[in-house]
């Protein structure tokens, strides 16, 4: 018998798990990073985690982002072959027009992040549209569907390589996370992808990402295959890198590694790992034809009992009258809290810039003895002024340091690692860099009492904004002489993990 899946139904369904998945985290992630909180001996690590969990209660009790990169949608679908859609649309356009509903919608609108003519004009299409969807037909009569929504920061990281059959995984692994740095927001998850062709490893390694954390349960009842053996392995081994929370050193770097395989070509053996974030979104749901699918909202007692204050030793910052001096007095890992009026900026900003001083144009804007945050905020809703506004990646912005420190920023704010060229350039210019916490979006928005756009409107979410904040909690990453806490912090806890058998059980 023949099952027809409504549109309508299905469209309710996908708008209905991107808004849930855009302020719940999935209860496994919220456990484990619990328990990792509880294990973490790292001070800076430490903080970030309670940063992150009591931004992830703060959004599940305000149905407002976990984070401001509200993703980039990716559909799995596995539809039933006794089964047929009652749409004169196709199957994508559908699953759309879930998507443009959930980012529109205008009690929780989400961020749009996905631009059109990505290899030229970069034109946002402003609903988020179109999603990526991988489609499957399988026997029965139900649709089964997976919805993720994937941060670009953490996307970003993603590594591939075509391996010689004799080549280790685990060295291959263990080479490239210390590359991928912390813009992908650890702790999280490592998907992996093994075998099959180039594109069938990468599909793998992001479908890994869709299965629960279990690896405690895993490690309590032991590995029964080769698969769970190396999962295993690679936990331990990647963990005791000690590039911790944020990239700021200390014990959980993941909280699980998934990996499927897929037989390959006796000549290959293809290799992907896709990292997903602090704000790991995903969720799971079947159609019947009995109508939408809608999820069970979690029980919100089931949150650790965590709730971040700002540190009784931080040092408050006024923004208003920061002067080089300031600056030069800030020591790598000092917690600061800002309070005044600082810039934002991020790429599409930077670029702009570059081209009006190119062309010898005045810049709406001065940067002298200014403080750049580079975010993309979220569209405020009801009495905010500004939706939530995590940092995004500073790495990104690189290419610019030198330009923009010779326009006189005092220092930068995002998340993530600074490259060796940006450290010098930060260090020439005595100027710093400030590390926000990726994950907590909520909860930095808060510290935001006013948000003006002053430069380039027509970039929406990219545009330059005056945010006035209060209390805004940083921590100074690389200092006015070049010391970048993103390089010796790990250095030190990957040795004392080593030293003092720090992982021990965990």
């Amino acid at each position: 018998m023949t099952v027809t899946i409504r549109e309508d139904d299905l469209i309710a369904s996908v708008a209905d798990a991107l808004q849930y998945i855009s302020y719940f985290h999935p209860m496994d992630y919220i456990r484990a990073l619990g328990k990792a909180y509880e294990l973490e001996q790292g001070p800076a690590a430490k903080d970030a985690i309670a940063q992150i969990l009591t931004n992830s209660r703060m959004c599940a009790e305000g149905h407002r982002p976990i984070c401001q990169d509200t993703g980039i949608v990716t559909v799995f679908v596995k539809w039933g072959q006794d089964c047929r859609l009652d749409s004169p649309r196709s199957l994508q356009q559908v699953v759309d027009e879930g998507v443009r509903q959930a980012y529109l919608h205008p009690e929780n609108k989400l961020r749009a992040s996905i631009l059109a003519d990505p290899a030229f004009s970069r034109v946002n299409t402003r609903d988020n549209t179109p999603s990526v969807m991988h489609v499957e037909m399988v026997p029965g009569d139900k649709v089964h569907i997976d919805v993720a929504a994937k941060g670009g920061g953490s996307e970003n990281k993603s590594k591939f390589k075509m391996m010689n059959p004799s080549d280790s995984i685990v060295d291959w692994v263990l080479e490239m996370v210390p590359q991928m740095g912390a813009g992908w927001c650890p702790p999280g998850m490592l998907g992996i992808g093994i075998g099959g062709t180039a594109e069938k490893a990468v599909l793998l390694a992001k479908q890994s990402l869709m299965a629960p954390i279990d690896m405690a349960e895993l490690k309590t009842r032991g590995p029964q295959n080769p698969i769970e053996e190396l999962r295993i392995e690679l936990f331990d081994k990647v963990n005791a890198l000690g590039i911790g929370a944020q990239g700021l050193g200390g014990l959980a770097t993941i909280l699980d590694i998934k990996i499927l395989d897929w037989p390959t070509h006796a000549a290959s053996k293809p290799v992907a790992m896709i990292p997903n974030c602090a704000a790991t979104r995903h969720a799971h749901f079947t159609l019947d034809g009995s109508g939408p699918a809608y999820l069970e909202r979690p029980n919100l007692d089931e949150w650790p009992k965590v709730e971040w204050a700002p540190d009784s030793k931080a040092i408050r910052v006024d923004l208003d009258t920061l002067t080089a001096e300031q600056v030069a007095s800030w020591k790598p890992g000092d917690r600061l809290l800002l309070n005044g009026k600082m810039l934002t900026g991020r790429d599409a900003a930077h670029k702009r810039i570059a081209d009006m001083l190119a062309k010898g144009e005045e810049l709406p804007v001065s940067f002298k003895n200014r403080v750049i945050y580079y975010v993309g905020p979220v569209d405020p809703v009801g009495d905010e002024v500004v939706g939530p506004a995590g940092p995004t990646t500073a790495t990104r912005m690189d290419k610019f340091s030198d330009m923009m420190l010779d326009l006189g920023l005092l220092a930068s704010v995002g998340k993530a690692e600074r490259g060796p060229a940006a450290t010098q350039s930060i260090a020439n210019h005595n100027s710093a860099y400030l590390m926000a916490v990726g994950g907590a979006a909520y909860l930095v928005a808060k510290a935001i009492e006013e948000a003006e756009v002053v430069g380039f409107a027509d970039l929406g979410m990219e545009a330059i904004y005056e945010f006035t904040v209060k209390d805004m909690p940083v921590t100074v990453a690389v200092d006015s002489k070049g010391e970048n806490v993103h390089v010796t912090a790990p250095m030190l806890w990957k040795k004392k993990i080593a030293e003092e058998g720090l992982l021990a059980g965990v």
